[in-house]
């Protein structure tokens, strides 16, 4: 295993709703490590790709626009800001139109490459948390953690769903389930790095936990990682 120079790199996947995203930020903030939340960056690649009026049929097109994608994180006053070539597009792209578009778009094979050199790139040195749906399997398969975090379909719409009602979005949660099922679906057949979990990630089921509860699990996995690691150095 390569060892990294400023720590590990942690990798949590999982289906859609299962709370990767904050996990993530939350145990980023905790180790004092940077999160590279890569479902971000596939959501802005989708919304740029969709506003140009790129044909995804066409995959030379697909290709010839993706040699010129920029995707940046950052963090600004507490809050994650994602820039498509320059322009924030941070709320545009967390919506149910584009969870699924996104889905689609995380298929085909060269936005897949230009991200996972850019994922890649950002996190080669080590100190970082990924998530998505094949972080530990294709991204950072050397990953020193792994997680796989879950929760059922209903308990996963049922987020979603007061997350889009708290933004005035005009959802239901019949609808939102069928979304859930309909992403999971997508995201776990598709023919590029479909969504599975790695036999050496620890699988956690978030269904009936809290935040804070998964936060501690991952937090004790990770101290004791690190401090075996450095008893060896």
């Amino acid at each position: 295993m390569h060892r990294r120079t400023d720590g590990i790199v942690i990798a949590i996947d999982g289906p859609s709703g299962a709370g990767k995203s904050t996990i993530a930020r939350l145990l980023a903030d905790r180790l004092g490590y940077i999160q590279i939340d890569t479902g971000a960056m596939y959501r802005a690649a989708a919304l740029l790709l969709a506003v140009a009026g790129v044909d995804l049929d066409d995959l030379v097109a697909v290709e010839r626009f993706c040699a010129d994608l920029n995707i940046e994180l950052d963090v600004v006053s507490g809050r994650q800001v994602v820039r498509g070539n320059g322009v924030d597009v941070t709320d545009q792209i967390r919506t149910p139109e584009m969870s699924l578009l996104t889905s689609r778009t995380s298929t085909l094979k060269p936005v897949r490459d230009a991200l996972l050199k850019a994922q890649q790139l950002m996190g080669r040195r080590g100190g970082v948390v990924l998530e998505g749906r094949d972080i530990g399997t294709v991204v950072f398969p050397d990953a020193e953690i792994k997680f796989f975090l879950s929760a059922s379909v209903d308990e996963r719409a049922k987020r979603r769903f007061e997350e889009l009602t708290a933004k005035g979005e005009p959802v239901t949660l019949a609808d939102t389930i069928e979304d859930v099922i309909k992403r999971d679906r997508q995201d776990s057949e598709r023919d590029i790095a479909p969504l599975k979990q790695s036999d050496d990630a620890i699988l956690i089921d978030s269904s009936r936990l809290s935040v804070e509860d998964v936060l501690t699990v991952m937090m004790e996995v990770c101290q004791n990682k690190i401090k075996a690691m450095e008893s060896l150095s």
